[in-house]
């Protein structure tokens, strides 16, 4: 298996932005603990992050040629980038949407995810762990 993780806009700030819903790990601590995760599965794992629309969409539409799947933190954009949206839904391979906080216990604005609909499914709330879990999630849909 050969997994993409893309995070989308502020997430960059990670370990500095509002710790009480994005906690204190930064980016980076992030991505070393999905390394050894999926380490543990024999799986390859890359990263990206971008703080531009356009970019997020040509790296999965790029995806869709050499990854099996992506785990998608798309930030602010899972509110209202319908483009996004249809990069997904164009790319026919599995995408799980992440958020560390709990969108629906939020601003009002936050509960609405437009990329969910086309995402395999959706794991919030959990902080760091969303990501870990998100992972499991493809090994429990790899079969």
């Amino acid at each position: 298996m050969n997994v993409l993780v893309i995070n989308g806009p502020n997430l960059n700030l990670l370990g500095e932005r509002d710790p009480k819903h994005y906690g204190t790990l930064t980016l980076s601590s992030i991505e070393h603990r999905m390394e050894e995760r999926a380490a543990e599965y024999g799986w390859d794992i890359s990263f990206h992050q971008s703080n531009h629309e356009g970019e997020i969409i040509d790296v999965l539409h790029s995806a869709r040629l050499e990854y099996d799947a992506v785990i998608l933190n798309a930030g602010a954009y899972t509110h209202y980038s319908y483009a996004i949206r249809d990069a997904i839904e164009a790319i026919r391979i599995p995408v799980i949407e992440v958020h560390l906080s709990n969108i629906h216990a939020r601003d009002p604005f936050r509960a609405t995810s437009v990329i969910a609909p086309v995402c395999r499914g959706s794991i919030i709330g959990f902080g760091a762990a969303s990501y870990i879990l998100a992972l499991e999630a493809l090994v429990e849909i790899e079969d």
